[in-house]
Order: structure tokens, then sequence, then C-alpha cells
């Protein structure tokens, strides 16, 4: 961990002058900013940067608390991603060609819940759950049904899968083969992260030592293959959303990064090779101001964690690039269109805190999936805020101010006390083995409910200022798309070359018995049409099943 003197280097030593002539006037010459000067409707002149260095470091320098780049917003807005998967192949195709009609500038997938797993879609277990919470994706023919006419060469993917992550991303890989874009060329992100599935979700297939091999499989195998994907995506969301407090959050989650890294290292990988490419997934909660502080606090421990800790020499390997998605836990049933103005709250504490890209829950998250209508407003909030509130207009807006600082010092403060609670325990994965962090969420989580319940903590239509209310609409999806996946699924597996698809899932156990990278067979598993059911079988029967601690 840092030293205390580390942590706070005595204030007032940056140069303002000097990070406006060496640091933001070089890169916003390189790249124009979204306007030549920016100003307040009563025509105000509004500069790049107020106050100080925050811990002797502007935008765009280390410790980049106040930002990973010079310019931030002032140069372009955080990507718009809304997250979208449900029903089918086809059905999500169609709501992914609707967002980037409607302006969003990247994807982002939601998959069911049998896919997270390793089913397939005719699985016993997988019937109930098939398309409800995301899109199934059976074999690498989903994926073509998935991005039929969308370009991989020119949009960005996010896709929410951790324990199939190599197979999900092997047919991505192999869908832009099809396309003839190079995986060079292939930009996106992958989750990858199980190990808070194991804290905070729940959605594992293979035990934690197996899993963390997949991970770092596909970190070295994109290091040199796919340069541009963002090989993990290393999530404080779910641990937010399972009641963990920001602290946990964000303690938790730089504690699971530190054991990635710790394992890729061991695995013989450079850290500079692949940490460029980490990325994290925040939570934002409604707390306006802790969340800004937390944005700010994480980007400044990560910087220090891999520069003194782990030695990087790479700056892009400092820096600490997020993705955020509202606050799903927060959102009620009652009275929905009061959700609208949560979300906001959240989104523009995203926003002041730094985040790269953004997703924002529909009105009728606590309900059902969001109908087209809900997604469509859930974009425009984002863009309402990037084009009408001046949000974007000055960087870091609310550093230097006495609340913001404290709190971002006293968050890093007690993540970082957390954290070597980790460490005595032996670290992330065995505190994770024992049961260290999962008892933690549950006690905070029960701290929540209590004072929801009791009334002490007022959440607005929920236990306080209720009114009576009808029915809500709900948006339910065609009921013909599930027959339609087995129907599928049943073609593919009737037309493919079964010798091929044999002799593929028969070398995976063969490379996965050994020590062997895993990806380039699962690559050819997916091209042969194996199932994502068929993989993960074959795999389970080597690696076997993860059970959780007693107790948990």
């Amino acid at each position: 961990m840092a030293s205390e003197s580390s942590i706070r280097p005595e204030s007032g030593r940056g140069d303002p002058s000097r990070w406006q002539k060496t640091v933001h006037g070089p890169a916003s010459e390189a790249q124009s900013e979204r306007r030549e000067f920016f100003e307040t409707p009563s025509g105000v002149r509004l500069a790049p940067l107020y106050g100080g260095a925050a811990d002797g470091g502007f935008p765009g320098e280390y410790p980049y608390t106040r930002g990973i780049h010079p310019t931030m917003y002032r140069g372009r807005f955080w990507t718009m991603r809304q997250y979208a998967g449900f029903a089918s192949a086809r059905e999500t195709n169609r709501r992914f060609r609707m967002l980037l009609e409607s302006g969003q500038t990247g994807l982002s997938t939601a998959f069911d819940l049998p896919t997270q797993i390793g089913y397939d879609s005719d699985h016993p277990l997988a019937e109930p759950e098939v398309g409800k919470v995301g899109v199934p994706i059976n074999s690498l023919a989903d994926m073509e049904r998935l991005f039929e006419g969308i370009p991989l060469g020119e949009v960005s993917t996010s896709m929410t899968i951790n324990a199939t992550a190599v197979i999900l991303l092997a047919m991505y890989l192999a869908l832009a083969r099809k396309q003839g874009v190079a995986t060079e060329r292939v930009r996106g992100t992958v989750q990858n992260d199980i190990l808070k599935e194991y804290v905070a979700r729940g959605n594992y297939r293979f035990p934690v030592r197996a899993s963390l091999r997949l991970t770092t499989d596909l970190m070295a195998f994109c290091a040199e293959h796919a340069p541009r994907w963002n090989t993990i995506s290393i999530s404080g969301y779910h641990i937010r959303e399972a009641g963990s407090t920001a602290v946990q959050e964000l303690a938790f989650t730089l504690a699971n990064a530190r054991a990635y890294v710790s394992s890729a290292i061991e695995a013989g990988l450079e850290v500079d090779s692949f940490a460029p490419r980490l990325s994290f997934f925040f939570n934002s909660h409604n707390h306006l101001f802790e969340e800004v502080a937390k944005f700010r606090a994480a980007r400044r421990m990560w910087a220090r964690i891999m520069r003194e800790e782990f030695g990087a020499l790479n700056p892009k390997s400092w820096t600490l690039r997020f993705h955020t998605q509202t606050a799903g836990s927060m959102l009620t049933s009652q009275q929905p269109d009061t959700n609208v103005v949560r979300v906001t709250i959240q989104a523009l504490a995203a926003i002041l805190g730094g985040t790269q890209s953004l997703h924002t829950n529909s009105r009728d998250e606590a309900l059902s999936l969001p109908s087209e209508a809900s997604a469509r407003l859930a974009l425009r909030t984002q863009q309402v805020l990037a084009e009408e509130s001046g949000v974007a207009d000055v960087i870091d807006p609310l550093g230097g101010a006495p609340l913001i600082e404290e709190l971002t010092d006293r968050l890093e403060d007690d993540a970082n006390a957390l954290i070597e609670r980790i460490d005595g325990i032996g670290g992330a994965v065995q505190a994770i083995e024992t049961g260290f962090m999962q008892r933690e969420i549950h006690h905070s989580a029960l701290a929540w409910q209590r004072a929801v319940e009791s009334g002490e903590r007022t959440v607005v239509g929920l236990n306080r200022y209720r009114v009576e209310e009808d029915d809500p609409e709900l948006f339910r999806p065609d009921a013909s798309a599930h027959a339609e996946v087995l129907a599928d699924l049943a073609r593919v597996r009737a037309e493919r070359d079964s010798v091929r698809s044999s002799r593929a899932l028969e070398r995976l156990g063969q490379v996965a018995r050994g020590d062997g990278n895993l990806i380039p067979s699962v690559l050819e598993a997916v091209e042969a049409y194996g199932t994502i059911g068929e993989i993960c079988a074959v795999l389970e029967g080597v690696f076997g099943r993860y059970h959780p601690p007693e107790g948990i």
C-alpha cells in the first residue's frame, strides 16, 4: 500500500500555468476541443479548469485525481453506451439498431442467465430464464444474427459476461474475421471479472483458480492478437448492487484488480504489456457528492497501486478508465416516473466524477425489461446533460471544493484500510474463498434494509410520499422468441460439420488438462459451431464446479 506521505503531497505545488502550457495546450492543439471557446448563456467565458492541482496532479497527470485526459469532455463527450439484450439475437439486433439511430455511440450487450453460466437454451435448467434478462447466445450463429448489419470494425462493443467470457469473446472475434475485420482492429470490452461473481452476483461455473486461468489466458491472447480490446472490466457495480457501501465498492474492486494483475504477472506477462487495457466498471448511487469523490479516489488509488506496487512504467498503465451504470437497486417499482429524477442525479455524479462511458437505467428498471420508449428516454437523459447543462464544459468542476476534497481523502483512507485487512487474510482470492468479502457486503446490505424499513432512510414513493397507483404497463418480449431460439439451436446442431466440432471440443479438453493458453482452442471450437453448453461441459469435466463456502 502507498505510504501516508505519498497519499497527500504538499498542497499547492502544482502550477496551473505550467499545466496549461505544457499539457492542456498541446492536447487541445493535437485534437481540437468541441468549441473554440466555452461560455455560459450569459456570455461568461469558462476556463478549462478551476482550482489548483489535486495531490500535485492536474487532469491528464499522475495521479489523475482530476481526470485521466488533459481536456476531458471539452475534447469529446463520454461514450453513451446503453445496455441492451433480451428475447433473441434478432430482437436484440433490432434494439441495437434503434439505439444507434437515436445517437448512441457504443454498444453494450446483456446476456441471459443460461449464457452467463454456460448452458445451452434447451438445457432443463435454462428453460425458465431463456431471453429474460439478456440475449441468449448458444453458438456463433447467434452472434452472427446479433450483429447483422453492424460492421464490427466501426463500432465498439461492451459485453457483460464473466464465467463464459472467453467463449463469447471468441465468438465475437470469429464473427469479425467472417466480416473481413482483422482482430487487431476490433474495439470493445469484455467484463471478464469472475472474482466479483463469487462475492456479489453468483453467476459462476468453475472454481476460483481455474477461472483466474481463463481470465489470464484471455489477457495474454488479446495482448498479442487483439491489442485494442479491453480484456477485463473489473466491476464494483455488482458489489454495490449487492448492498455494499461506497468504501467497500472501492476496496473490494481494487483488491480484486490487484489479484488479476498479480495472476497475469505470475503467468509470465510483463505488467505494461496488459495493464493499459484494463478497465473498470462502477456504480453511481444517489448521494451525489460521495459518488463524485469515490470516482476521484479510485483514480488516485489505482495510479499509485500500479506505479508504486507493481512498478508499471507506462503512464497508460496508471490510468483508471471506467464505465459507469446508474444504480438499478436504488430504483423503485412504486411511482416509476420518479426514477427518471434518480437516474439523472446518478448520471450527473458519474459525469462530474469523470467517467469514460455511461449507461443510464430506464424508468421501468425495477419492473421489467425497458420498453423502447423508456430506453430512448434514458439515452436522452445523457444527451440533455451533455448538450444543455454545461456540466461538460469545465474539467472536474467540483475539484477544489472543500467538501469534495475531504470526501475524496476520507474514502481513499477508509478503502486503503479495508484493503490492508484483505491483505492480512492473504489477498482477494483468499478473502473470497473464506467468505470475508461476502459477509462484509451482507452486513452492509442488512443495515441499509433495516434503515429503510424503520423509516430512518427515506425512499420517496416507497416509505414516504406514497400514493395509490394503477398497475403499470410492462414491456413484454415477443412470446414466440423462445421457440425461435430453440429452433435456431437445433438447426445449428443438425447442419454443422459434427466431426469437425467433436474434434475441436476434444482438443479443447486436452489443452485444458495441460497449461497452454486456452483461447486458440476455444476459438477453434466456436468456429466449428460448438455450442456454449458443449464448451463449458468440456471445461467443467477438467476443472470441476465451484461450491461456495458454508454459511454464504
